[in-house]
């Protein structure tokens, strides 16, 4: 091997890396690159990316901090990385994924293969007509709150290879520039936004929860989406119990709770007569709560059952507002459908099936 290239990366996985990061788009990192300025000049761009991770030399940007308003006046903060850093983390990730793939629970569901929100949706569906009651978890901040340690721990129970270990550390450590340009360090968290992210940010919670889950509570069954969980629980007593546990659980692992957020709710239904202030919850754009529908032999009645969340219905007419209609009448069906129809597909793909 060429001592001034340490590290075995094949070219051809540096290509791959790019042709993912290309078909997902995005938007420019700090240094203002979009991927058409990148491929303007592809080949030596790509050359040199893998020159450097190759020898060790690379070290990544800062990452581009973007808020994101939120519904209830807040915003999540993104970071977004250069392209050439993108593909960097993607050679990473094609590298890590296999290796954890096989590892994680069933019921993890955020940013697997294979795997979907719809698929998560649908089995809390049925579980919440086995179980009574739900403990709907909601981690403050996790993205930002990681602890490091602890994740570069987790990473190396699957791998010992030296230069995914050196790029992960060199990422989790990379600092954070603000809109206004300056810089601010980083000791926790892995920016949401990255490609590498969900990998990490899974492995992480794979650990923190998901295996912790199994070993205490196998009775208690879950699905978890990234950091989005529901708990199916017999009892209220249960799910508070559970609630308390996970509390001290996560506070080992420098995770919090959100106390407003995270509650425990009845899954009430013609069979529950028992009575509880929460009666609904929200999961993946889907409103969990008790609603008229046909039973078994044909009779209608209450069942606790989910439909579009009022959230997601407000950002849809949002998005529909938006378009102007009324301001389009120069435009023939055909070209409407054109400019509109993947919205409208994806909203109809998503919410259909369940409904």
């Amino acid at each position: 091997m060429d001592r001034a290239k340490p590290y075995d990366i094949p070219k051809r996985e540096v290509w791959e890396a790019y042709k993912r990061v290309r078909a997902n788009q995005g938007a420019a990192g700090v240094d203002g690159q979009t991927i058409a300025d990148f491929e303007a000049d592809l080949s030596n761009n790509l050359y040199k990316l893998w020159n450097r991770m190759s020898s060790g030399s690379y070290f990544p940007p800062p990452v581009r901090r973007v808020d994101i308003p939120k519904d209830d006046g807040k915003t999540r903060p993104l970071g977004i990385p250069t392209v050439a850093d993108r593909v960097a983390q993607m050679v990473v990730k094609r590298f890590l994924e296999p290796l954890l793939e096989p590892q994680f629970h069933k019921d993890s569901y955020g940013y697997r293969p294979g795997k979907s929100a719809l698929d998560a949706v649908g089995m809390a569906r049925q579980r919440c007509w086995r179980h009574a009651w739900v403990l709907d978890l909601d981690i403050r901040a996790f993205f930002d709150s990681i602890d490091t340690d602890l994740l570069m721990r987790a990473v190396r129970k699957h791998t010992d290879c030296p230069w995914v270990l050196m790029y992960i550390e060199r990422w989790l450590k990379a600092p954070v520039q603000m809109a206004d340009g300056s810089l601010i360090g980083r000791d926790r968290g892995t920016p949401q936004g990255g490609v590498i992210s969900p990998v990490l940010a899974n492995l992480f919670l794979h650990y923190a929860f998901d295996m912790w889950m199994q070993r205490n509570h196998p009775d208690i069954p879950f699905e978890r989406y990234a950091d989005d969980a529901i708990c199916h629980c017999r009892t209220e007593e249960q799910a508070v119990a559970l609630r308390d546990a996970l509390e001290k659980r996560f506070a080992d692992c420098g995770l919090t709770l959100h106390p407003e957020k995270t509650k425990i709710v009845y899954c009430k239904d013609d069979d529950r007569r028992g009575n509880h202030s929460n009666h609904k919850f929200d999961f993946l754009g889907y409103t969990f709560r008790p609603r008229l529908a046909r039973r078994r032999g044909g009779r209608v009645g209450v069942s606790f059952s989910p439909a579009a969340s009022d959230k997601a219905l407000k950002i849809i007419r949002q998005t529909v507002r938006g378009w102007s209609l009324h301001e389009r009448s120069d435009k023939a069906l055909d070209d409407l459908a054109r400019m509109f129809n993947v919205h409208i597909r994806g909203w109809i793909n998503y919410y259909n099936p369940v409904s």
